[in-house]
């Protein structure tokens, strides 16, 4: 049945494109006739006092919008699904002419007709959101060989070759920029609106646009194995994934629907058969057939299977909008049964970025003087650490000493000779191999450097000391600083009643403590190996109760991710392993989506229910109303197309929403 639906569509969208008409014309010209005729039939016009041309007339009004039907119907058969609701619609309009119900045969497949136009319109809005991706693909890429500009297929470009991309251009494969700072708009692969500036040697990605410069990028992945390339696939791949609500649907229909052609024929044999028994019992065979066509009619299952494969299908779009890939219908409707939530600590609630949280100085020394020394040795090493240190000395507009020689002390840090004095950068380590003294009493020193080292051993940072002539001058703090809305996270899935949060991490335990307590965690783990968060996840599941999701970035996530009931990967700044093994990707590496995706699956499956609900609910009514012959075709067109309708309008709604709060 569902396959039918979506043929039907299909083939709708080829006819339009094929003969450049509207969908709207050939049910307008039923429409036209259908009212005219009534009209003539009402006001007892001379003409249509003959049978045969009010046969003919309605004939040429049903035609229109019954010969399409009539092709899916030979079609479905052709593919052995004999009970499709095509079948139904054609024995039911039949049978009404056969009746001499002439009106009520072409009203029947008007409605119906008009119900598949504004299915197919609310699958193509719903599948714009996503076909928007794909319109992200460039067909071409500009290769630089031999000094020469060569214009190429994407596929067609290998790695390690440079391309060129001008202004308001889309990047066609991932790779390095070679050019000094770019900016590029990235909407189309994390929903952010925000140009981002992108440095020589950082990471371009398929997709993003060149907003402000032509630009030159080295190719580090073929095409098929680009970022865009691999969102693509998974957003395709999502439909098919279906939701145990879809799955049930289809199952049922391929049962129900055999259930009621049947019933729809004892509606006409059995009244037959005791009339054999009972002579007194007047049996009119047309009275009967056609309570039997308005039970067909109104049978059809139309609104349960387009309503519900089109919420989920609004469900992905509307999260896509959000920069948030389901990669099915049922990881939609997984997600909403969540009750524990567990996170990776660097790069998912941090940002994985060390910044300079503080410096402290000795007496000898002032602040900006430490950190115009440290930055200046810094300035050789291309480790994060010393790229925090550069940024943050550069915000405070420290003049740096860029033409030194540096030497590296293994396992230690940095030497190198400023102003004609012998300065060492690195790790708390460095006071006791180094043999650094201090500016006391020397009796007080080997007290004092203890006291240091105590008091740096348990600051929960990373901690970079520096010496000058030997003697200790300070050192600088730095951190991991949690992602701006790592807090706004917590408190919505909170908001939720998902108070069961964890946060699994193979940082100290101290830094994963301090951050747990920041951001209103009540449970964190630090010092974990990636088997020990699994070892950890697997103790969680022992609770049949738990429902858990894992949130992460890494290589060393992937087999957490894929343990956990609901696996959500970081996409923009995640690992190929994470994203691959995960089932919810969030492009714009927010902690905070993980809620907004909680909120679209309960969204979409409170609209699922509410369209199963009425659809059910209408047509058992009428069902009971027609067989006992009180509904008439009429009634059978609103439970059959307008609750299908109703049920279509109702799902639109997911791509309405937007639900961040």
């Amino acid at each position: 049945m569902g396959h039918s639906c979506s043929c039907n569509s299909n083939c709708h969208a080829h006819s339009q494109e094929k003969h450049h008409i509207s969908p709207y014309l050939l049910p307008a010209i039923s429409f036209v006739m259908l009212l005219a005729g009534i009209y003539m039939q009402q006001t007892e016009a001379e003409m249509f006092r003959k049978e045969l041309v009010r046969f003919i007339w309605y004939l040429l009004a049903y035609l229109p919008v019954g010969l399409p039907v009539m092709k899916e119907a030979i079609e479905s058969m052709r593919e052995k699904d004999v009970f499709s609701e095509f079948t139904l619609m054609c024995i039911a309009t039949l049978g009404a002419f056969y009746i001499g119900e002439y009106p009520e045969g072409v009203a029947v497949m008007l409605f119906y007709s008009i119900g598949e136009i504004f299915q197919d319109n609310a699958v193509a809005k719903a599948r714009k959101n996503i076909s928007a991706l794909l319109d992200v693909r460039p067909e071409t890429a500009t290769v630089i060989r031999n000094n020469k500009q060569i214009t190429l297929a994407p596929t067609e470009v290998l790695p390690g070759e440079i391309i060129e991309v001008k202004a308001g251009e889309r990047v066609p494969l991932d790779g390095k920029l070679l050019s000094e700072v770019a900016a590029f708009n990235t909407a189309a692969l994390t929903g952010e609106s925000m140009p981002r500036n992108i440095h020589r040697d950082e990471e371009v990605l398929a997709g993003m646009i060149v907003t402000d410069k032509v630009i030159r990028i080295e190719v580090t992945k073929p095409y098929n194995q680009s970022a865009l390339a691999r969102i693509l696939e998974l957003v395709q791949n999502a439909s098919e994934r279906k939701a145990p609500a879809e799955l049930f649907i289809r199952k049922f229909a391929r049962i129900y629907t055999p259930i009621v052609t049947g019933l729809a024929f004892l509606i006409v044999l059995l009244p037959y058969l005791y009339s054999l028994i009972q002579p007194d019992f007047l049996f009119i065979f047309n009275d009967w057939l056609y309570r039997a066509l308005v039970f067909l009619v109104i049978s059809c299952p139309c609104a349960l299977v387009i309503s519900i494969p089109l919420g989920y299908f609004g469900g992905i779009g509307a999260a896509s909008r959000q920069g948030i890939l389901f990669k099915g219908g049922n990881y939609l409707d997984a997600i909403t049964k969540i009750n524990t939530v567990v996170f990776d600590k660097t790069g998912t609630l941090t940002k994985g970025i060390f910044e300079v949280q503080s410096l402290s100085a000795a007496d000898h020394i002032s602040e900006k003087e430490l950190l115009r020394v440290v930055a200046s040795v810094e300035s050789r090493s291309n480790h994060p650490i010393a790229k925090a240190i550069l940024a943050y000395a550069r915000e405070q507009q420290t003049g740096i000493d860029t033409n030194i020689d540096t030497t590296e002390l293994a396992g230690y840090g940095l030497k190198a000779v400023i102003d004609g004095k012998e300065v060492l950068v690195g790790n708390t380590r460095l006071l006791d191999s180094e043999e650094i003294i201090f500016h006391s009493n020397e009796n007080e020193i080997s007290s004092e450097r203890n006291l240091l080292f105590s008091r740096l051993n348990e600051i929960p940072e990373t901690v970079v000391v520096c010496a000058i002539d030997g003697q200790y001058a300070g050192y600088i703090l730095l951190a991991d600083t949690p992602k701006e809305d790592a807090a706004t996270a917590i408190k919505r899935l909170k908001e939720l009643n998902i108070n069961n949060l964890e946060i699994l991490s193979g940082d100290k335990q101290i830094i994963v403590s301090k951050l747990a307590s920041r951001l209103g965690i009540p449970h964190a783990y630090g010092d974990l190996l990636p088997e020990g968060k699994v070892a950890h996840l697997e103790e969680l599941k022992r609770n049949p109760e738990n429902r858990i999701a894992f949130v992460g970035d890494g290589i060393n996530d992937a087999p957490v991710l894929a343990l956990s009931d609901i696996g959500i990967a970081m996409g923009g700044l995640g690992s190929d392993a994470a994203i691959e093994t995960a089932d919810v990707v969030i492009q714009t590496d927010q902690p905070s989506k993980v809620a907004t995706a909680i909120r679209i699956g309960q969204f979409t499956r409170n609209i699922v229910w509410q369209n199963i609900a009425l659809a059910f609910g209408v047509k058992l009514i009428v069902l009971i109303l027609g067989a006992g012959g009180v509904a008439t075709m009429w009634e059978a067109v609103f439970a059959d197309v307008g609750v299908a309708l109703l049920a279509i309008l109702n799902a639109v709604r997911i791509l309405k929403t937007n639900k961040q709060d």
